[in-house]
């Protein structure tokens, strides 16, 4: 299964804290930490952990996250030899509060910003090869409705996680295979309720819900997959494990209801530690883990 993942990737600045602070207030933290990030990079690697073949499309700047941004997603047997290096931008970061179980997140996209259309081009044959293509919305509009255009042309899967939720253009969301918003998401990128915009698009939108699990249309009725109930350390990351592991459960033949449960097994793993790709589970990790 070759999974094309065309989006964004930084460098991840965490500071855990017992409480989020209040506007113009100063409190003490507990604990700092770096990872590597961006959602792109994330879902790539959360795929790649699984056992997809996962190559990378995306832009770094000319700097030293850059080079820990590569080498890390090397590590995991993605193919990085597609990535730009621009001297127009730094990488990207995101500066990450983690407290009461929850995370506010701060995104200067830098390099992801260089994911141009034009650098999409001079990379079309790694899409056209693809058996799914994975995009979100922390790279250029654009390129993620010419990318979709492409792959509906080409007859190749697209999966689109809309965050940070934009509205998307009506021909981008037909044209999609998958759509993947949380509720928050779901309101902002249809302008609707999730009931009408579920049963408008069975089997399309998949929106997810944190505790109360994955909902989506079956083209007869909304379908409510649970999630599991685990103790939370740390939310960073949930999405993207979901979203890593439903590409890669869709394309190993996953009938939809399954591939949602495995996928939300996938992200109740990584949320019970901190971070998102170091916390995010190998397929033998799943295959052992108790409901």
């Amino acid at each position: 299964m070759k999974i094309v993942i065309v989006g964004s990737c930084s460098q991840d600045y965490f500071t855990i804290s017992d409480k989020f602070p209040k506007k113009g207030e100063t409190i003490i933290g507990s604990d700092f930490t770096t990872s590597l990030g961006g959602k792109g990079s994330n879902q790539a690697v959360a795929s790649a952990k699984l056992g997809a073949d996962v190559t990378f499309l995306g832009c770094v700047g000319k700097d030293d996250i850059g080079e820990k941004i590569i080498n890390n997603m090397s590590s995991y047997a993605i193919n990085t030899n597609y990535i730009q290096k621009t001297d127009e931008f730094p990488s990207g970061i995101a500066t990450i509060i983690v407290a009461e179980g929850d995370n506010i997140i701060v995104i200067v996209k830098g390099a992801n910003n260089a994911v141009t259309v034009e650098y999409v081009k001079k990379n079309l044959k790694v899409i056209e090869d693809a058996d799914m293509v994975v995009l979100q919305l922390e790279i250029p509009l654009e390129t993620v409705e010419y990318v979709t255009n492409i792959c509906f042309e080409k007859g190749i899967s697209v999966m689109l996680n809309p965050a940070p939720a934009i509205a998307l253009k009506k021909e981008t969301i037909e044209k999609a295979t998958y759509i993947t918003p949380n509720e928050t998401e779901l309101e902002i990128v249809f302008n609707d309720n999730m009931k009408n915009v579920l049963a408008k698009y069975p089997n399309k939108v998949i929106m997810t819900n944190g505790s109360q699990g994955v909902y989506y249309h079956n083209g007869k009725e909304i379908i409510n997959v649970p999630s599991y109930k685990v103790d939370v350390v740390d939310t960073t990351g949930a999405g993207d494990s979901f979203n890593g592991a439903l590409a890669y459960s869709l394309l190993s033949g996953f009938e939809l209801s399954k591939a949602i449960r495995f996928s939300n097994k996938a992200a109740s793993k990584t949320v019970q530690d901190v971070g998102a790709q170091t916390a995010m589970p190998k397929l033998r990790e799943l295959e052992k883990y108790d409901e």
